[in-house]
């Protein structure tokens, strides 16, 4: 069963984008639904749930992807991730028990400097 945000990374991917520029975009993406949340948090409550699921089935697919076998990143790094990415998770199980917009600021900050990140590798 494939979710949402691995069936837009590989609609995405088939387009002429490097993965790194797709990986920005979709964090970047994922940024914005929470930062918009957090910004409307009395009007946009409903949209909580949805923007920590796509942010949370996008890295699940980024750890499948730097743990996996097949990873060519280098070891520090791939254990890096893994470790950012169960951060993100235990955040996203905190925001979930527990909403509170204050709780957004630091997913929305590791998504966008990740995607800054990935952004500056390719100048």
């Amino acid at each position: 069963m494939q979710n949402s945000a691995a069936r837009a990374y590989q609609q995405v991917g088939k387009q002429t984008v490097s993965p790194r520029v797709l990986e920005a975009n979709l964090l970047s993406r994922a940024a914005g639904q929470l930062q918009r949340v957090r910004d409307e948090w009395d009007s946009a409550q409903g949209e909580l749930f949805t923007a920590l699921t796509y942010n949370r089935k996008l890295w699940t697919v980024f750890l499948g992807s730097v743990t996996g076998e097949e990873s060519q990143l280098p070891k520090a790094l791939r254990e890096n991730i893994a470790n950012l990415g169960l951060f993100v998770m235990k955040q996203t199980m905190s925001m979930q028990a527990e909403p509170a917009p204050q709780k957004l600021t630091v997913l929305i900050n590791i998504n966008r400097e990740i995607a800054a990140g990935l952004r500056a590798e390719r100048a």
